[in-house]
């Protein structure tokens, strides 16, 4: 089986985000049922990943950092995303965090590592702005050994 993990920005500017759609897009090609993909589904790039992987046929497992993690979304659409996403995974591992904290992002990205064989991360290859951030769980998943690509259009910086 192949399992390939996300890690990413949940803002992607929109002079990046063809250019992000596209290295998933490529990355993903030619998935099977084999695949399993693994998200925490948060907005941005965990999101595209996981609806990209679905229409690719890959199974997905949710990785859901803490208790209220849903109160965390900003908006009623980000939401919806993120439930049926959610529902659309055929495993579901919840961490033992009862509130979404950097620790418990950190915890999920590490999980997300530690259970690929490939991580994508859609990172601007800038240090995270806090624990748990995409270049922490970057920095994470090269200490383990596990290759990582990166998808992110050169000269583009996040806000």
């Amino acid at each position: 089986m192949n399992r390939i993990g996300v890690t990413g920005h949940r803002s992607i500017p929109a002079e990046a985000e063809e250019h992000v759609l596209a290295g998933l897009r490529a990355a993903l090609c030619g998935l099977d049922g084999t695949t399993q993909v693994l998200s925490s589904l948060a907005v941005g790039a965990d999101q595209l990943f996981a609806g990209l992987a679905l229409a690719c046929g890959a199974e997905l497992t949710a990785v859901i950092p803490s208790g209220d993690y849903e109160a965390c979304f900003e908006n009623a659409v980000d939401l919806s995303r993120y439930r049926t996403l959610k529902a659309r995974a055929v495993r579901e591992v919840r961490l033992d965090f009862p509130h979404s904290t950097d620790e418990a992002y950190y915890a999920a990205g590490a999980y997300i590592a530690d259970h690929c064989d490939r991580l994508l991360a859609v990172w601007d290859g800038l240090p995270a702005r806090g624990l748990g951030g995409t270049g922490d769980i970057v920095t994470y998943a090269r200490a383990l050994g596990r290759p990582v690509t990166v998808i992110w259009r050169d000269g583009v910086l996040r806000g």
